[in-house]
């Protein structure tokens, strides 16, 4: 493997996907009537959007109708900065999703008034999921919540700049929180954001419940008394309701107790869970898919251009056929803390990142997880040999430039949470 310099991956100038700064006219943003939401997992999405795929023929013209009626039940109005087409693969440049969960605990067993202790909700949880146009690959970012990052005017309320988790509460006061964490995300990267969601605790539980649960591996005992999971021992654990929750939202039971490990610890869950609904014919199973897409659809709010059929439907065909070895679940880039505590972008690795992102084309990293919070699984099954059936080959690739500095893993690749019960 050889190391990437920040060059200009396909012709594009690294300098063209770094953020707007401070002072630049950043475009306004208006939010019709949300709903609460909390912590997101992506799998939530590819529920609703695989389902809107077989729904169409499935179940009739009828059930679309009414979905299409329940999407637009709560909307978030982003500013019309961006070419949205229902056909996804016309956008120029791939497509770019951003899931938001906030911290609000509302009709989950943590109760009610939760987060009165929280001073309104924050998003905790930002991920930007990118497609490439030409659908051979996709990288899915999470950023961590204590992030330093310059935030735009609809979330001043903070400051001119603060940790990313103040821009929805920022936001809010001006009654755009969701659209203000799209503008926060775009300004730092660069990249356009044509498609947000925001989700919530109840939805993760209910998904979790539904699809039967979720194997993740463990390298020891986990136990957190804030997020309410215990696993007794390491070894490979199946994962269910709200059991599933508390592994996603535990820090203090991981790693070294970060924010970081908490990250990659989701990663353990997502890359499974996508290697479970590709695996176990969830994503050719209409009576499946319609009950993630109701739970999905009970859970969210999106932005106007998602909630339309159309646009779900094509978005389902592009994440349907894409090769778990192309799907990249990346931590955006950090070097330390400053004098307020707050994680600070390490540049250097993040602009060959980004630079990659926005040219469409793929990577690999330098090794499975972070070495922190997650490891390489050592019981992970062997590569399946090449066959005469309709499986797909495995996708290779070692000839990808390596992104240093980038942590994070494949859909393909097992890794396993650590535990820090010595």
């Amino acid at each position: 493997m050889t190391a990437l310099t920040p060059v200009e991956p396909g012709g594009r100038d690294v300098e063209s996907v770094r953020a707007p700064r401070r002072g630049q006219e950043s475009p306004r943003h208006a939010r019709q009537k949300r709903r609460s939401g909390a912590p997101a997992v992506i799998g939530l999405v590819a529920g609703v959007l695989s389902v809107l795929l077989v729904s169409a023929s499935a179940v009739g013209g009828v059930v679309l109708n009414s979905f299409n009626q329940r999407l637009q039940e709560n909307v978030v109005v982003l500013a019309e900065t961006h070419e949205i087409s229902a056909d996804v693969g016309a956008i120029d440049g791939g497509f770019n999703i951003l899931i938001v969960g906030t911290d609000s605990r509302e009709g989950t067993w943590m109760g009610e008034d939760a987060t009165a202790d929280h001073g309104g909700e924050l998003n905790d949880v930002n991920i930007l999921v990118h497609v490439a146009q030409d659908q051979s690959n996709a990288t899915v970012i999470s950023f961590p919540r204590d992030l330093e990052v310059d935030l735009p005017d609809c979330a001043r309320f903070f400051g001119y700049s603060n940790k990313i988790n103040t821009a929805y509460p920022g936001g809010d006061f001006n009654g755009n929180g969701l659209a203000c964490v799209v503008q926060t995300v775009e300004n730092l990267t660069g990249l356009p954001i044509h498609f947000a969601g925001k989700v919530s605790f109840a939805g993760v539980i209910a998904l979790a419940d539904a699809i039967g649960g979720v194997s993740v591996c463990t390298d020891g005992p986990i136990y957190d008394p804030y997020s309410g999971l215990d696993i007794p021992t390491g070894g490979e654990h199946v994962l269910a309701g709200e059991e599933a929750l508390a592994f996603l939202r535990t820090r203090h039971g991981v790693g070294d107790g970060s924010d970081w490990s908490r990250v990659s610890s989701q990663q353990v869950y997502l890359s499974s869970l996508l290697r479970k609904v590709k695996a176990d014919g969830t994503l050719a199973d209409p009576g499946r898919l319609f009950n993630l897409a109701n739970i999905a659809i009970n859970n969210m709010v999106l932005s106007s251009g998602f909630a339309d059929p159309f646009t779900l439907v094509s978005i389902a065909l592009t994440l349907k056929n894409l090769p778990l070895e192309r799907v990249s679940f990346v931590q955006f880039p950090t070097s330390g803390t400053n004098e307020r505590s707050n994680a600070v972008t390490n540049w250097y690795a993040a602009e060959p990142l980004l630079a990659y992102v926005a040219a469409d084309e793929p990577f690999q990293l330098p090794e499975i997880g972070d070495n922190r919070g997650t490891i390489a699984d050592p019981n992970a099954p062997a590569a399946p040999e090449p066959s005469s059936t309709d499986a797909p080959a495995p996708v290779d690739n070692s000839e990808l430039p390596v992104l240093v500095g980038v942590t994070g893993q494949t859909g393909a690749q097992y890794s396993c949470s650590v535990s820090n019960i010595e």
